[in-house]
C-alpha cells in the first residue's frame, strides 16, 4: 500500500512553524517532497530546475577551478548536489539557519541527503548566512578564507524576503559586504522566483563590474504551462597584474 501523504517532520523555529511533507502527486504518479513555513510553501521537489540552474550558471562563470564554493540555503539539496556534480569544485560549505533542514539530510529524510553527506567535499553549517556576511569571514575556522563562488537561494526574491533582516543584503552596502568574501574574479549568484528586477540590477551593477540576469524556463505540469525563475550572476573585478 502506498501512502498518499505523510508529514515527516514538524518543528517550531525562530521564523515560524516548519514542516517537511512527502506526498504522491496522483496526476503525475510522482512522489513529491515539500517544505512549508507556516501556510507558505518554501520549496518542492517537483520544481528544481531553478535551483540546479543557480549552481550551473554560477559555476560556469567561476573559472576552471579548483573552486571553493558557498551555498546559502540548503533546502532540499538540489543546488548543493548540482555544485558537487562539477568536478572542478574542491570544497563546498552549505549554510542554513534552520537546524531541522540539516537534520533532514543527515537522517536521510530527504532523497538527496545521503549523497550530500557522503561527499567529503561537502560540509553543512548551521548558522545565519546574513549575519556571517557581516563578520570577518564566513568560515569560523579561518576568517581570512575567501571563496570563488557564493550561491544564494534563501528568499523568494530581492523584494520578497523571508525575514526583514534579510533585506539589507540586496542593497549596496550588503552586496559590498558579500563581495569582500570573494576572491578577485569571484562570482555571486542569486536565485529569484520573480522576473528580472531592473532596480536590483542597477544596485548590483553599482557593486560588481559585471552582472547579468538569466531567465530559467521550465514546464509546470500542474498548470500545463511554462514557469520561470531568475538567476542573477555578478562577478568581482580581476586582480590587476
Amino acid at each position: 500500500m502506498t501512502i498518499d501523504f505523510e508529514e515527516l517532520d514538524y518543528r517550531e523555529t525562530p521564523i515560524g512553524e516548519l514542516s517537511l511533507r512527502r506526498r504522491t502527486q496522483l496526476s503525475l504518479g510522482t512522489e513529491v517532497y515539500e517544505v512549508k513555513l507556516g501556510d507558505e510553501f518554501l520549496m518542492s521537489s517537483l520544481f528544481t530546475e531553478g535551483e540546479v540552474a543557480l549552481a550551473r550558471i554560477g559555476l560556469a562563470a567561476s573559472g576552471t577551478g579548483p573552486l571553493d564554493v558557498v551555498v546559502g540555503g540548503l533546502g532540499l539539496g538540489y543546488t548543493a548536489r548540482a555544485v558537487l556534480e562539477d568536478r572542478a569544485v574542491r570544497s563546498l560549505l552549505v549554510i542554513d539557519a534552520l537546524a531541522a533542514v540539516i537534520d533532514w539530510h543527515r537522517q536521510g529524510l530527504v532523497p538527496l541527503g545521503s549523497g550530500l553527506c557522503a561527499d567529503p567535499r561537502c560540509e553543512f553549517v548551521n548558522g545565519d548566512f546574513f549575519a556571517m556576511l557581516d563578520s570577518p569571514g564566513i568560515d569560523s575556522r579561518d576568517f581570512t578564507r575567501r571563496f570563488h563562488a557564493i550561491l544564494v537561494d534563501i528568499d523568494h526574491s530581492p523584494r520578497h524576503v523571508l525575514h526583514a533582516s534579510h533585506a539589507a543584503l540586496y542593497r549596496g552596502d550588503g552586496l559590498k559586504q558579500l563581495a569582500e568574501h570573494l576572491h578577485p574574479g569571484g562570482v555571486f549568484a542569486l536565485w529569484s522566483n520573480d522576473p528580472p528586477d531592473e532596480e536590483f540590477m542597477t544596485v548590483l551593477g553599482g557593486v560588481f563590474p559585471q552582472c547579468e540576469a538569466h531567465v530559467v524556463t521550465f514546464p509546470n505540469p500542474l498548470q500545463h504551462r511554462d514557469a520561470t525563475n531568475t538567476v542573477y550572476v555578478a562577478r568581482t573585478a580581476l586582480r590587476q597584474v
